[in-house]
């Protein structure tokens, strides 16, 4: 922030940028406008479970990239990535209202979720953030947990639950989008390209939440990422995904696999891509022979063209 002017300031891990994120960022540009204020979503890198329970590492469910552009799309004029640090994590939540909130982002309003915690070993919650407030010349406003579509709470836990239960479906939900994956196409077995299936084999970022083993329909596309090269920009293509180990060929590992549905002319080897799932189609199937696979991917396919249609 620059000068005098105040602001708006959403704060959370916002890790999916779920629908129940999106009422409090969305509350906060609201509030700026009111104000006349600038309008800043503060979030973490890295979350702050890595820190503070090293060795934990709760699957992410967006990159850093990913979180920073879905939160700019909800209209904020700034998104505020805070480096997480084994000192940010000890500060007290005073220290922590008035070194961040008060004196960095000048801020007359601040937004949180109604579960909201902060400072060293979570001692502050909203009522302590409001005490504050009066403190450092800011108001604040709690937005409601958001109950989801099968009751309980909108959360990144629940859909992370989703997710290894292979309810891609009840995850877009929550989230409002189709779950996503990431990364770097690297070069597999190519065995889906002697089938007559060319896949693009995903190298995903460590500790990516990765839907459980299974066959899904959904969407591949490339991402503009800094240093890497750009082709096809603009272009998605419905997909056919394979998610494990392939149990018809032993000694595979895990992968992401996405197949772009009638397209054998793609070159994507170091391209970075996205795939999003819509649909689970079956789980992980042993074949006796390579003749009864292809008879099912066929299959698949024809669902997942359906499905995406």
């Amino acid at each position: 922030m620059q000068g005098s002017e105040r602001s708006a300031v959403a704060i959370g891990v916002f890790d999916g940028v779920h629908l129940g994120h999106r009422r409090v960022v969305e509350r906060t540009v609201a509030a700026a406008r009111e104000r006349g204020a600038r309008s800043v979503a503060v979030t973490f890198e890295p979350p702050p479970a890595e820190v503070v329970r090293p060795g934990s590492h709760p699957a992410r469910l967006t990159t850093a990239r990913r979180r920073s552009e879905l939160l700019s799309g909800l209209g904020v004029d700034e998104v505020c990535v805070l480096d997480f640090t084994l000192e940010l994590s000890r500060m007290s939540p005073g220290d922590f209202a008035q070194a961040v909130l008060a004196d960095r982002l000048r801020a007359a309003t601040v937004v949180v979720g109604a579960d909201f915690t902060f400072g060293h070993r979570a001692a502050g919650d909203v009522e302590t953030l409001r005490a504050l407030g009066d403190k450092y010349d800011f108001t604040v406003e709690a937005v409601p947990l958001l109950g989801g579509p099968s009751g309980g709470t909108v959360s990144s836990g629940e859909i992370r639950e989703r997710l290894v239960a292979g309810d891609v479906e009840g995850a877009a939900a929550d989230l409002g989008r189709p779950h996503r994956v990431e990364g770097v196409v690297v070069r597999g077995y190519q065995r889906g390209r002697q089938l007559g299936f060319p896949t693009a084999n995903v190298e995903t970022q460590p500790h990516t939440a990765i839907p459980a083993d299974g066959v899904y329909a959904g969407w591949l596309e490339c991402v503009p990422v800094a240093n890497l090269p750009v082709v096809y920009e603009g272009e998605r293509w419905p997909a056919a995904i394979s998610v494990g180990t392939n149990p018809t060929f032993e000694g595979v590992p895990r992968t992401v696999e996405a197949y772009a549905l009638d397209r054998d002319d793609l070159e994507l080897y170091g391209v970075h891509v996205a795939v999003d799932f819509a649909a689970r189609l079956r789980g992980n199937t042993r074949f006796d022979s390579i003749e009864a696979l292809v008879d099912q991917i066929h299959a698949d396919v024809a669902e997942a063209r359906r499905l995406t249609a």
